[in-house]
């Protein structure tokens, strides 16, 4: 089992993306070592990486359309006149804005399902107030992960419909059906382990203060980008009013289609039309766009290429294998492995979304065998593949926070987000989703 190509691959992502190598040249590496292991050839498994690429392209699609949003928002000068609003009511209030931070992040998978959209909106203006306030940026990427993926686990709204969606229907494939109501009953457990994970965070990890240099600019203007210089900074125009009204279609479409890239391409074209921005500056916006969410979108893309050499070579399906046959008749040694499992598999391949398929195959059976409850299956089946998404190099719950925080060259995507939200979220995750599986 130790040898298994997920195992080995992991940990050569986790340790080359621990000694800062970036996280693109990590993920081919690590789909190079997997694939070599799982008895490919380097052409195979390149060839099997390029072919998988295409997994995630929706999702890098949506990143460049929500880019280009967020420039034209900054660019309208809402964002500032936000910033000025709250600020007063910020300063000195560190634990208060980490909390504040995590609520409005969970808003943005249920309530308002634009789920990262609102990061590289929000967080670039407020760097300025987080430096004056000395705030270790580590926290707020802890707060913002907590907000992406607690919310899903939890409560059937948005994204956590779909997530909560996918557990039932696995399980009802593998023949222990569930309802969607005792999903969450099943998920407070694990749920609750995180709320620990983010109290120790704010109020004890990352309490000390922290330096950071300013960037250029006043605490209104964004650090990425350019603002319109035409934009009029006191009093709401015509333009502010386009820019909401096209943030206001972005939700609708979403809520209606369930489409990240329907969604942003319509809110883009509104504001087009409407003239809250010239089509001639759609250069302008498509470069910061890209500027802004590119590394993201791309990384998504070879993760998906990764994710496809570890399923191709069938090393998932061994290692899960593996596994079960250490387990005995143990409830206990059952959960502590499958949750070994899960944090291995998500880790690699950086969704939960997708791992749940992959685990619940054998998941399902394998409970029922030791005799667990259709709700602490349940429980175990979403802790696990939730486990890996947050600390993944590879996750858009880590990639998200990273490209609001770093985007004056001061937040490392790995040592200041992954193993941070690493630390508080998936230790207390995998404890959650044990005493979840014994109890329940």
């Amino acid at each position: 089992m130790l040898l298994n190509p997920v195992v080995v691959s992991v940990l050569v992502l986790a340790a080359l993306s621990l000694a800062r190598v970036n996280v693109i040249v990590a993920l081919l590496i690590a789909a190079l070592v997997a694939g070599l292991l799982g008895g490919f050839s380097v052409e195979e498994t390149v060839s099997t990486l390029v072919g998988g690429l295409g997994g995630q392209g929706e999702t890098a699609l949506s990143y460049i359309l929500l880019g280009i949003l967020s420039v034209m928002v900054a660019r309208s000068g809402i964002t500032q006149k936000l910033i000025r609003r709250i600020l007063p009511l910020m300063q000195g209030r560190r634990a208060t804005t980490l909390f504040a931070i995590a609520g409005l992040a969970c808003l943005s998978q249920n309530v308002v399902p634009v789920h990262i959209a609102f990061i590289p909106i929000l967080i670039p203006p407020l760097l300025h107030v987080f430096n004056r306030m000395r705030m270790d940026r580590r926290a707020v990427a802890t707060a913002l992960t907590f907000g992406l993926k607690a919310p899903y686990m939890l409560v059937p709204l948005g994204f956590g419909l779909i997530f909560q969606n996918i557990i039932l229907d696995e399980m009802a494939k593998y023949g222990m059906p569930v309802e969607l109501g005792q999903i969450p009953l099943a998920m407070a457990i694990p749920v609750g382990s995180m709320v620990i994970g983010l109290v120790i965070a704010v109020l004890v990890s990352y309490r000390r203060p922290r330096e950071y240099r300013d960037a250029t600019g006043d605490l209104t203007t964004p650090v990425f980008g350019s603002p319109d210089p035409s934009v009029d900074s006191e009093g709401w125009t015509r333009r502010h009013v386009v820019v909401l009204i096209g943030l206001a279609v972005t939700l609708v479409l979403q809520v209606v289609f369930g489409s990240l890239v329907i969604a942003a391409l319509g809110g883009v074209l509104v504001i087009f039309l409407f003239r809250g921005e010239r089509w001639r500056t759609s250069d302008e916006l498509a470069n910061g766009g890209v500027t802004m969410m590119g590394t993201i979108a791309f990384i998504m893309l070879v993760a998906s290429g990764y994710s496809t050499v570890l399923t191709e070579t069938g090393a998932v399906d061994d290692l899960v294998a593996a596994a079960s046959g250490w387990i005995g008749d143990s409830r206990l040694l059952a959960a502590v492995v499958m949750m070994v499992v899960g944090l291995l598999v998500t880790m690699g391949i950086g969704s939960s979304f997708g791992t749940v398929p992959i685990l619940a195959a054998i998941f399902v059976p394998l409970c029922a065998a030791v005799g667990f409850s259709p709700l602490a299956t349940a429980a175990l089946v979403g802790a696990a593949g939730a486990i890996g998404d947050a600390g993944s190099p590879a996750s858009d719950s880590t990639l998200g926070p990273t490209s609001g925080l770093n985007v004056d060259g001061q937040h490392h995507h790995i040592w200041d987000t992954c193993v941070p939200t690493f630390l508080h979220f998936n230790i207390p995750l995998f404890f959650g989703g044990i005493i979840a599986a014994m109890v329940l």
